[in-house]
C-alpha cells in the first residue's frame, strides 16, 4: 500500500505513539495515508480507537516480527 508519510514510533510507549501520530496527521491532507510503525502492544487498541474518534480510517493493520503497522487514511 502506498503511503504519503511513514512514522517510526518503534520503541515508544503509551501515549507517545498516539501523540506522534496526531502530530504527523496534522501535517497531511484529507485522503492521504499515514503509515505508522509501533512496537507498543497497547497501540493495537489505542490507534484504532484514536483514528475512529478523529474520523480517520484504518485501511490496513499488520504485524511483522513484533512491529505493528497501521495504514491510516486521514478523514
Amino acid at each position: 500500500m502506498n503511503s504519503t508519510k511513514i512514522l517510526d514510533a518503534k520503541g515508544l510507549s503509551c501515549p507517545m505513539p498516539i501523540v506522534r501520530t496526531k502530530k504527523v496527521m496534522d501535517t497531511i491532507q484529507t485522503g492521504e495515508i499515514l503509515e505508522v510503525h509501533v512496537t507498543d502492544k497497547g497501540s493495537l487498541a489505542d490507534i484504532p480507537a484514536w483514528a475512529n474518534a478523529g474520523g480517520h480510517e484504518i485501511l490496513q493493520q499488520s504485524e511483522d516480527a513484533g512491529v505493528f503497522k497501521f495504514f491510516i487514511k486521514k478523514g
